[in-house]
Order: C-alpha cells, then sequence, then structure tokens
C-alpha cells in the first residue's frame, strides 16, 4: 500500500469514528408529534391481556444488532429493550417511517449491562422501522409490526 492510500485509509477511519462518537454522544430532544399516544400500557408493564417482549441490544464478535430484529406486536403490549453489551440506542425515524404519527421519542443511550428500554405499544397498526442511531451503517436495524 502506497503512503498516499495510507492516509487516505487512516482519514477514512478517523472520519467514521468521530461520526460514531457524535451520535453516542448527540442529546436529541423529541418535538411534538413523537410522543406517544396514551394507553394502558404503560413502561411499568404490559396493559390487561397484553404481554412484555423483550429484545436484545448486543454488540460482539458478529457485529451489532436487535434480537431479534423482527417483532410482532400488538397494543397494549410492552417491548424490553435490554443492553447485553455495547451502546445502544432505540430510534423511530419519522423519515424511516413515512405517514406514521405518534412515534416514540428516541430512547437514551443505554451503555450499562441490564439497563432496558421500555415501549408500551400505542402505535397504529402497521409496519414500522427502528434502528440504533450510531450503528444503523452497520446493519443494527429492526422492524416491528403492529397488528389489531
Amino acid at each position: 500500500m502506497n503512503t498516499m492510500k495510507i492516509h487516505r485509509a487512516i482519514l477514512v477511519s478517523g472520519l467514521a469514528f468521530a461520526g460514531v462518537t457524535a451520535a453516542c454522544s448527540r442529546s436529541e430532544k423529541p418535538s411534538g408529534d413523537e410522543a406517544p399516544a396514551s394507553s394502558a400500557a404503560t413502561a411499568s408493564g404490559p396493559a390487561a391481556g397484553g404481554k412484555t417482549i423483550e429484545v436484545k441490544l448486543i454488540t460482539d464478535g458478529t457485529g451489532n444488532r436487535f434480537e431479534p430484529n423482527k417483532i410482532e406486536a400488538h397494543k397494549g403490549d410492552v417491548i424490553r429493550f435490554v443492553l447485553q453489551v455495547g451502546v445502544h440506542n432505540v430510534h423511530f425515524l419519522p423519515d424511516s417511517n413515512p405517514g406514521k404519527s405518534n412515534l416514540p421519542a428516541p430512547s437514551e443511550m443505554l451503555q450499562l449491562p441490564g439497563q432496558t428500554y421500555e415501549l408500551p405499544i400505542t402505535l397504529a397498526p402497521g409496519k414500522y422501522y427502528f434502528q440504533c442511531d450510531p450503528h444503523a451503517a452497520l446493519g443494527m436495524i429492526g422492524h416491528l409490526e403492529v397488528e389489531d
């Protein structure tokens, strides 16, 4: 590898690291249209007849991922995102969910193993995309289907 290619590789690596670092330290405030609608399901548990669905947030030798990354849920269920390893968040981007309203605000960054983010399902029936902001480009994305 010649010197120019080495310098270019170092520059690209540095820019990628800076982008991930900025995404990890960014603090976003939700806009008014991203607040979830009220429901009997709360962050402390599912509504009567609902269930808790656990999703692991993982970084390991195979990469960064939600496990499972495809989820079926119903109104009244609660999705519990549990950090296993790494630093991750959960974000339902408006741009990636066109025509959808009442999207939940992005979660805080989960940093300690065992930390959780609970999402009561108050969304309208349909298919939703979510991601971990700093790792979306590395494939840490998920899909939620809310059914009646």
